[in-house]
């Protein structure tokens, strides 16, 4: 549905895939492996991108970053948050991610007991710095819930990490200011189920 709204396949693939790992950066033929699209492609929807501000070229120069991808001497690609459309284009691509998992949503809401609140974050929104991929308040079964996650996780080809509560738990910690909690309200979040209000 969402890659209907661009002139390109490609620049919707190739956005998709930076803010699932907003915080990494990319070489060219690196990207054009990962998505299995030409180089030139490539090229040419970054040259968009770039000159739109959405995207902006770096050079590693820390150590640790020049480890962990590569050559310093290559042009890498990243995300720019800075961009004026940034936070849109986040919130477009983080309902793109859930409407791509409505089966895992709908089983976990028919199936795993009475949902109170129900939370997406972490790999789901590419909130690198959450604790956890999603939050589920009120009366868990967990067995179901684990043969679910087990289910997923096999399709989705990467481990979910998961956080259950009581629906009196969230709200102590909620009233509190907990840090788990915080975190996971200041990241880029998705509430799916909030029958307890004031979510926030």
């Amino acid at each position: 549905m969402v890659e209907q709204l661009f002139g390109s396949n490609t620049r919707f693939r190739l956005l998709r895939f930076f803010f699932l790992k907003p915080e990494k950066p990319y070489y060219v033929r690196q990207l054009a492996r990962l998505l299995e699209v030409q180089i030139n492609a490539i090229r040419r929807e970054l040259e968009i991108l770039t000159g739109i501000g959405l995207i902006h070229e770096v050079i590693p120069q820390v150590d640790d970053i020049i480890k962990k991808v590569g050559s310093p001497k290559r042009k890498y690609y990243l995300l720019n948050p800075d961009c004026i459309i940034y936070p849109e284009m986040q919130a477009l691509f983080v309902k793109e991610n859930a409407i791509g998992r409505e089966d895992f949503v709908r089983d976990m809401c028919e199936k795993v007991g009475n949902i109170k609140f129900f939370l997406l974050t972490g790999r789901f929104t590419g909130a690198v710095k959450a604790p956890t991929d999603f939050l589920l308040v009120g009366e868990i079964k967990p067995r179901i819930l684990m043969n679910l996650i087990a289910q997923y996780e096999k399709d989705f080809g990467y481990e979910l990490r998961y956080t259950i509560m009581t629906e009196k738990e969230f709200i102590e910690r909620r009233y509190v200011m907990d840090k788990f909690i915080y975190t996971l309200f200041e990241g880029p979040n998705l509430k799916l189920v909030d029958k307890i209000g004031n979510g926030k």
